[in-house]
């Protein structure tokens, strides 16, 4: 199976995902399962985390002291980029989105029902005159 045939990506291709390179047009299903479907938060998380990898290894490795004081480096290194992960969240996804060809404003099925329903509810309790 070629390159262009592909629906889902390989760990190389996976791994230049996670750095910004976007996916071929055959695996735009699965960009979209992976942005915007179930779990898409803890994908999200997981896949921001990837290249701060070396830093939180460095943290244990390179650096003389006791193992609470590298410890205690590499819990705040990795709540750090945690916040500015969920922080940005949201433009590093429409973003990514947009990269691979997708509508940057695309939301999930059950957020898209349940703006429905929020619109049907207003809607229902302050009717246009």
């Amino acid at each position: 199976m070629t390159d262009l045939e592909r629906t889902s990506p390989n760990l190389v291709q996976w791994l230049k995902y996670t750095a910004g390179q976007p996916l071929t047009a055959s695996m735009r299903g699965w960009v979209e399962n992976d942005l915007v479907g179930r779990g898409a938060v803890p994908k999200h998380l997981f896949r921001a985390m990837i290249p701060f990898l070396p830093i939180f290894i460095g943290f244990f490795v390179l650096f003389p002291g006791p193992l609470w004081l590298r410890g205690s480096m590499f819990l705040l290194g990795f709540l750090l980029a945690m916040f500015f992960t969920l922080a940005y969240m949201e433009p590093n996804r429409a973003r990514r989105l947009e990269l691979n060809g997708l509508p940057p404003d695309l939301q999930s099925a059950r957020k898209r029902a349940a703006a429905q329903d929020e619109r049907t509810r207003y809607e229902s309790q302050h009717p246009r005159k």
